[in-house]
């Protein structure tokens, strides 16, 4: 744990945040940039970021709120866990048995090589960021951050392009962040542009309405629910199945890039 604290930045290593309101005022310029060299390159994950920083607008301020007005939000925000050490810790992770949230989540990320240490690197690439500041809406904005590969998790859908279109309009319907917004939309025309015949705009339909019908997961204790069972957690939650995503072959998930 303390070799994740020094690599994520533990507490005492935080600095105050630098911007005020200025810092939540939409930047669509900025935004339209950060989206077309996403398009060039999927795998650029920092333009995910540049985009979600651009769009911003209040939904963190927002979401910070109405986490403080959930019963367990005001706990969660006075603790302030930094999420990203634990699921950097393998120890930690190594304890949640088969068939746990926990466990799928070992099983997601091991294989594609992905960490959440790895995520939090790349949200510091953009200029200007607060992500690592000492402030409450940096925390909230970095529990947004450590949730998403666990939203993957729960949701079901993979790391092919469509899976992560698909997780973005989830996450738009959960956060009403207009970043997310955006790129599921990018993400749906450039499937759509690829003409292969396959329900791409179903799928990203369904996983907007599944995140709209969902409990809203921000408010999650992330730590108990690692120890949940995965067919317990979404039954919990209400996280639909993603039974139009499914129903796409794997071979045709992917095939965004020759739309690009």
């Amino acid at each position: 744990m303390i070799a994740a604290t020094q690599v994520l930045g533990g507490p005492k290593s935080r600095q105050p945040m630098q911007r005020g309101r200025q810092s939540f005022n939409l930047q669509p310029l900025r935004a339209l940039r950060a989206v077309r060299r996403l398009i060039a390159d999927k795998e650029d994950t920092a333009q995910v970021f540049e985009i979600m920083r651009a769009l911003a607008g209040n939904a963190i301020p927002k979401g910070y709120r109405r986490l403080l007005s959930t019963p367990e939000g005001g706990r969660i925000a006075y603790e302030h866990d930094e999420f990203a050490e634990r699921l950097s810790d393998p120890v930690w992770l190594a304890q949640f048995g088969p068939g746990t949230v926990g466990a799928a989540y070992r099983d997601f990320i091991a294989p594609r090589g992905l960490s959440a240490e790895g995520l939090a690197e790349e949200s510091r690439k953009i200029p200007e960021s607060d992500v690592d500041a000492a402030h409450p809406l940096a925390w909230y904005a970095r529990r947004m951050r450590d949730v998403h590969d666990v939203w993957h998790v729960l949701t079901g859908y993979g790391t092919d392009a469509l899976g992560e279109v698909c997780v973005v309009a989830f996450s738009y319907a959960q956060t009403r962040s207009l970043g997310f917004a955006v790129i599921a939309l990018a993400g749906a025309r450039q499937f759509q542009k690829a003409r292969l015949g396959q329900p791409y705009g179903k799928a990203v339909r369904e996983a907007w309405r599944n995140g709209r019908s969902a409990a809203w997961l921000p408010a999650v204790d992330y730590p108990a629910l690692f120890a949940m069972p995965l067919d317990e957690a979404r039954r919990t939650y209400k996280v639909a199945p993603n039974t139009a995503y499914q129903a796409i072959p794997p071979q045709y998930r992917d095939r965004i890039a020759e739309a690009a």
